[in-house]
């Protein structure tokens, strides 16, 4: 097997396979129907976003922290703080899922259920329609702006545009971070990838191997992520060497390093 089919084949392995997606998206309906049903009147809004929806959500074998992002949209915009809502959404969470895992993770009130967990965000909108989830600047006691689906018109242009690699190439991505500690949050590594260009780049093998050239880190980040950065770009310079001079086999164990099987 060469790097590039080795790669494609990865890539298609970390898809939601239908038996799991078909679990999460019933469990995703039936949270939308008891969101709407508790909070009757004192909603503005309630959807999911994140991963789960733009088709970059790892599944369970590849992450066993794999979420879906669900945010709820309270009315009487700027009347409550952030923990005010969070506590509503606990509330909610007990009285629907008292036998499942329940805890506060800032921003979030995170809901463990057996095959899938969720993160409730709580959120406002103002009268200009704008959403406001907590700030992580003012350590969530106050709000920020977000466009929570403005991303996902973002990340579907690029993928189009890019012969649907983009949407593998994140996935794949997400199983490296995973593998690595978590050192880039998930909107993170995939916005990375959607800002970068790939002009010059032929074939999914040299999108890979551009997107981890192109990763980076700051003075003060840990050292642990910095050595797992210089690393995975030592292990994409010795495979393009392998392949440079005919060492096929020696390319794809290396490369394994870097993303081994599921």
């Amino acid at each position: 097997m060469s790097v590039q089919s080795y790669l494609e084949s990865l890539a298609y392995q970390l898809i939601l396979r239908d038996s799991e997606k078909v679990k999460i998206d019933s469990s995703v309906s039936t949270i939308k129907s008891r969101v709407g049903a508790y909070f009757s009147g004192q909603l503005n809004d309630h959807f999911a976003f994140g991963s789960y929806t733009r088709g970059t959500m790892l599944p369970r074998e590849a992450d066993a922290r794999s979420d879906v992002d669900y945010m709820v949209i309270f009315t009487n915009p700027n009347k409550y703080k952030p923990q005010t809502l969070l506590n509503h959404l606990k509330l909610f969470a007990e009285y629907y899922y008292s036998r499942s895992e329940i805890k506060q993770s800032h921003p979030t009130m995170v809901l463990e259920l057996q095959h899938i967990k969720f993160e409730l965000v709580p959120a406002q909108k103002d009268w200009f329609g704008d959403i406001y989830i907590p700030s992580p600047s003012s350590s969530y006691t106050e709000w920020m702006r977000t466009t929570p689906n403005t991303f996902n018109q973002k990340l579907t242009r690029k993928n189009t545009d890019n012969y649907n690699y983009i949407k593998p190439l994140v996935r794949l991505m997400k199983y490296w971070n995973r593998q690595n500690n978590n050192h880039f949050s998930s909107y993170e590594l995939e916005n990375c990838i959607t800002d970068l260009s790939f002009i010059w780049c032929t074939g999914f093998k040299a999108y890979v191997y551009h997107t981890v050239e192109s990763l980076s880190y700051n003075w003060n980040d840990s050292q642990d992520k910095q050595n797992r950065i210089n690393r995975a770009k030592q292990i994409i310079k010795d495979t393009k060497y392998y392949e440079s001079v005919g060492y096929s086999a020696s390319a794809e164990q290396e490369i394994k390093k870097l993303f081994p099987e599921v």
